[in-house]
């Protein structure tokens, strides 16, 4: 949509979603997941539901590159595996855009496959740290340059990977994954320990696909041997989108919203936790398994919320959904207290920073933390909001502007597509006052 100078800017009228039924796109998380371990699979795997959002489609672009074949088939992807080692050095860098988990994981995979390749990505995803995975790949015997401990990566192929025990420093799905995944071309065991629970896509799909991996509690363990084999997939709707929705409905007067199909898994539903303690009414109904992914039917109704100190031992179950509960804080009655989140300040901008500019910029009053916020909630002003390119503070704000004085306008969406194709369509199909417009920059 945008050209030239221009910047897509969300503008937010005073406004609430109606009574309806609805659903999100794909996960985000698993949809990669799906990419990365169908390629290494013996066989064709044919995945349902994939989201086609540009982080996705930047894996899949590296995966082409890789050699591997990925088709549109009706509604589903068709992924020909290569099997094990069965990558070519690709003949170009591996452009992952804007996605953290696309390079990270990628980036894993590619150490235990004898593969020199090259990652980067956008300018955002190029100043985030890349140590954290770096160091444990290093040490499982794999090359990796970076310019500086940041993007771009190269992976020089070398001798075979040593698997190995390794205790994370910090919660961490995206490096307890690289090292699994990188773990699939290693010899002998791998075992990550975490030191709280994080999301367990990785795993869930492994075991799925006949890997010999198991979980104890918090410590993870792949054995060698043997192949991935093929299996369908239908990848449930992304909570984390879903938690935008959530939000609108819980904001809403008098209203009921149901969102069919969204991934349940316990080690992501922190954010439903954390609402639930500031008084909305959510309920899940229909629980059933996509694959071996909890899925459910969310029904939300709207509520009057309440500020809470929150339990930093949920962190790492809702470490996407911040952004969003930092804004909801804001319309809360009474003060929020977050503690426990220095990983948003290396994300795809500082969002403790970010949330807490544009609250102010909206009259609700935050003090900052090295590791979290303390928000006032109260009534929103009219006002303008810098998104930082972030997605998900993007989203956050368009949703709560539906409760402020007046028109709010967000700056700097077109990321938004990197997790939530469609987004705004759908927001004003519910009844949001929303509006993509374009700014000359």
């Amino acid at each position: 949509m945008s050209g030239g100078g221009d910047t897509v800017n969300f503008l937010v009228r005073p406004s609430s979603v109606h009574n309806a039924e609805c659903r999100v796109p794909g996960d985000k998380s698993i949809s990669h997941r799906a990419l990365m371990l169908s390629s290494l699979a013996d066989g064709v795997t044919e995945v349902k539901g994939f989201l086609d959002s540009a982080d996705c489609l930047a894996t899949q672009s590296a995966l082409a590159a890789l050699g591997v074949t990925i088709e549109s088939v009706g509604d589903m992807i068709s992924i020909s595996g290569l099997g094990a080692r069965g990558f070519k050095t690709p003949d170009i860098p591996l452009d992952l855009g804007n996605s953290g988990t696309g390079l990270r994981l990628l980036t894993g995979l590619l150490c235990g496959q004898h593969v020199t390749a090259e990652l980067t990505g956008d300018s955002s995803l190029r100043s985030r740290p890349m140590g954290r995975i770096i160091d444990p790949l290093v040490r499982m015997g794999a090359s990796v340059k970076s310019n500086n401990g940041r993007a771009p990566l190269r992976v020089t192929a070398c001798r075979e990977l040593v698997g190995m025990t390794y205790v994370l420093p910090m919660a961490s799905a995206q490096v307890k994954s690289a090292i699994l995944l990188a773990g699939l071309g290693a010899k002998g065991s791998t075992t990550v320990i975490e030191p709280a629970p994080t999301r367990d896509h990785t795993e869930r799909m492994l075991a799925a696909m006949g890997a010999d991996i198991d979980v104890d509690g918090l410590s993870v363990t792949l054995h060698p041997g043997g192949t991935l084999q093929p299996v369908a997939m239908e990848i449930p709707g992304d909570l984390s989108s879903a938690t935008f929705l959530i939000g609108a409905a819980l904001l809403g007067n008098n209203v009921e919203l149901v969102i069919r199909g969204v991934g349940v898994n316990p080690t992501r539903t922190g954010v439903l936790d954390i609402l639930r303690q500031m008084g909305g009414n959510i309920e899940l109904e229909n629980s059933r398994l996509a694959g071996k992914e909890p899925v459910a039917d969310i029904r939300v109704r709207s509520s009057q919320l309440l500020g809470i100190e929150v339990d930093p031992s949920l962190v790492p179950l809702a470490i996407d959904e911040f952004p969003m509960l930092f804004a909801l804080a804001g319309c809360a009655s009474g003060e929020t207290v977050f503690s426990g989140l220095e990983e948003l300040r290396v994300k795809e901008s500082d969002r403790i920073s970010a949330m807490a500019d544009g609250l102010r910029a909206l009259g609700v009053s935050v003090v900052e933390s090295d590791d979290g916020a303390r928000i006032t909630g109260g009534s929103l002003t009219a006002g303008v909001v810098e998104s930082r390119g972030d997605h998900r503070i993007a989203m956050s704000f368009a949703i709560v502007a539906t409760r402020a004085a007046g028109p709010v306008r967000i700056r700097d969406v077109s990321n938004v597509a990197t997790s939530f194709p469609g987004f705004a369509g759908l927001c004003r199909d519910l009844g949001v006052d929303i509006e993509e417009t374009l700014n000359g920059g």
